[in-house]
Formats: structure tokens, C-alpha cells, sequence
């Protein structure tokens, strides 16, 4: 079956998230910002964390935000901070934000491998991409966090097998979203049946996004199956070198690398800094990069309006 070739290849309403509007004129720009909602304690009540949701979603939207992605853990990440700090279930939460916007993408970054049975996950994601109208992306990437697993029971397996698992996991999804609803064998999963009704709006079908700079396993497997890769945002040197990974594994494959979305999660806070951050933006873009994500450093309403007021007019110019 053949890979998708765009990122944005899916229904007409979706492509609508390109278009930001400033004041009176709408421009499509080049470079797309991405919100990475990751933090469910500010505010602390936990009954403000789903109006905050909510508002934060529909600002970032209404700015001109183009994805909407939210982290895939059971735990908060201790690296972000402590472990008990609040977290919501990825897919559940998106569902939620999809019944409050019309435009954005909406998907995990990204989906641990390990969370879901690949053919529950095919459905599920094909499910948000109903219900929102065409707007899923599924993210997906070795999952790793162990701490969570263990504690709430998935299984820890080697890091190869992981990666095993990851491979069958994309083929089993490309499978249910073909008109191919025979069995699957693999090493690991074994399917009688992969029916998948009703199939995705999207179409050819959800565009899949494989997260992770890992150069032997990883940037192969974007090389093979994805339609875009998520790399860490470490600077304009680090980025171009996986890409050229990403660019050698492609040849090899035979697989044209410009079709192949390129992304990053940016780790320069952009309002800290909004001149080194766009000066960063425009170097990613010269590599080819056409979205960036960007992570809430403080509430998150604050956080997303400042992207519409301060960040987005001078991101249009980028690309």
C-alpha cells in the first residue's frame, strides 16, 4: 500500500488549519506552530483542568495554531516534574478537545507503543478521525517511560523488541486503514481479522507521525512507513544531521525523503525569548522543517493567547 505522501492530505475542513487569520487578511503560512499541552496542574483544582482545557484549545485555534497534541503517559514525566503531578489519558483528552474546535490536527506525540494493542490503537485513532471530521494524526514512537508501566502493570520488554513491536504495530494500522481485512501474522501480534468499520475520513488514511531521533531503528522506520517525523528540538545542527540519517535511510528505501513531513518540539520557550526562538524557527525551516511544536511555560490560557498575539503575525513570515 502506498504511504500518504502529505502531512495535510486529508479532508478539505482540516486543511483549514493552514489559513491564520490577521486582522482582516488570512495568510497560509510556510512554517506551522503546533501547541504541546503537556501540564494538567496550572491550575491546581482539578476541576479546572477541562474549562482550562477547553479555553486554551479554543484560543490557540482561534489564533491560528495548526496541531494540537498532548503527551501519552499515565504519569507525569519526572524529567517535567513529579510523577503524582496530574495526567490525563491521550486519547480521551483529545476526543474532548475535538467537540471544541473545527480546524486543528489533533493527535498524540507521541503514542507509546507498548499502551494499546496495535489493532485497538487502529481503531481508536480511527475513531478520533471520525468524530473530528478528518483531523487525527497518529503519532507513534517506542514507548519508554518505565516507571509507569511497571506501576500500572504494562509490560516492560527489551528496547529491540519494543522496536519489533513498533514496526508490526504500523503495518497492522496501514492494514486496517486498506481494504485488506484479512488476518495478520507477525512476531509478536497475530490478527484473524482486521476489519475496521467504519474506515477514516482522512484519506488516504490518518497521517502517521513516528516521534524519536534514534538514527539505526527509528529514522528507518520513518524512512519505511511514516508520512512525518517529530524530532527534538536541539538547534539547527542537530536537526540537519538527523535529517541527513533520515535523507540516507530514505534512499535505501527507495522512498522520495521530500515527501516526508519534517517537525520539531521545540525546547526554546518562545516567549522567554521570541527573537532567538523565531531566529531558531527560520533555521529549522531552511532544513525543511514545516512545523514546530511549542510547550505551555506557564498557564496555559496566558500561554496561548500570547502565541496569538505575539508569536504567530511574525511566524507567518517564516518558510
Amino acid at each position: 500500500m502506498a504511504v500518504a505522501g502529505r502531512l495535510g492530505d486529508v479532508v478539505p475542513a482540516a486543511r483549514a488549519a493552514d489559513a491564520v487569520s490577521l486582522g482582516s487578511r488570512t495568510e497560509v503560512p510556510n512554517m506551522k506552530l503546533g501547541l504541546h499541552y503537556w501540564n494538567y496542574s496550572i491550575p491546581a483544582d482539578p476541576a479546572a483542568i477541562a474549562p482550562t482545557l477547553a479555553e486554551a484549545a479554543t484560543i490557540a485555534e482561534q489564533a491560528g495554531v495548526a496541531s494540537f497534541t498532548v503527551m501519552d503517559h499515565f504519569f507525569q514525566m519526572e524529567a517535567m516534574a513529579p510523577a503524582e503531578e496530574p495526567m490525563l489519558e491521550a486519547y480521551t483528552t483529545l476526543g474532548f478537545v475535538a467537540a471544541r474546535t473545527q480546524r486543528m490536527t489533533l493527535g498524540v506525540l507521541v503514542t507509546g507503543v507498548m499502551y494499546r494493542y496495535p489493532g485497538l490503537l487502529a481503531k481508536t485513532a480511527t475513531t478520533l478521525d471520525v468524530l473530528s471530521g478528518g483531523r487525527a494524526r497518529l503519532g507513534i514512537g517506542a514507548s519508554w517511560y518505565e516507571r509507569e508501566q511497571r506501576g500500572l502493570g504494562v509490560p516492560v520488554v527489551p528496547v529491540a523488541e519494543r522496536f519489533e513491536r513498533l514496526e508490526e504495530t504500523l503495518r497492522i494500522c496501514r492494514q486496517m486503514w486498506s481494504d485488506d481485512n484479512g488476518p495478520f501474522e507477525g512476531r509478536h501480534y497475530q490478527l484473524t481479522e482486521t476489519i475496521n468499520s467504519p474506515q477514516p475520513l482522512s484519506r488516504p488514511h490518518p497521517p502517521i507521525m513516528i516521534g524519536g531521533s534514534g538514527e539505526k531503528k527509528t529514522l528507518l522506520l520513518v524512512a519505511r512507513y511514516a508520512d512525518a517525523c517529530n524530532l527534538f528540538g536541539t538547534g539547527a545542527q542537530g536537526v540537519a544531521h538527523k535529517l541527513e540519517v533520515l535523507r540516507g535511510h530514505c534512499a535505501a528505501e527507495g522512498r522520495d525523503y521530500d515527501r516526508i513531513e519534517k517537525t520539531v518540539l521545540a525546547s526554546r520557550p518562545p516567549l522567554e525569548d521570541l527573537d532567538g526562538f523565531l531566529a531558531e524557527v527560520a533555521d529549522y525551516a531552511a532544513l525543511g522543517v514545516s512545523e514546530v511544536q511549542v510547550t505551555p511555560d506557564r498557564h496555559p490560557v496566558e500561554f496561548a493567547q500570547r502565541l496569538g498575539d505575539e508569536v504567530l503575525p511574525r511566524l507567518a513570515a517564516i518558510g
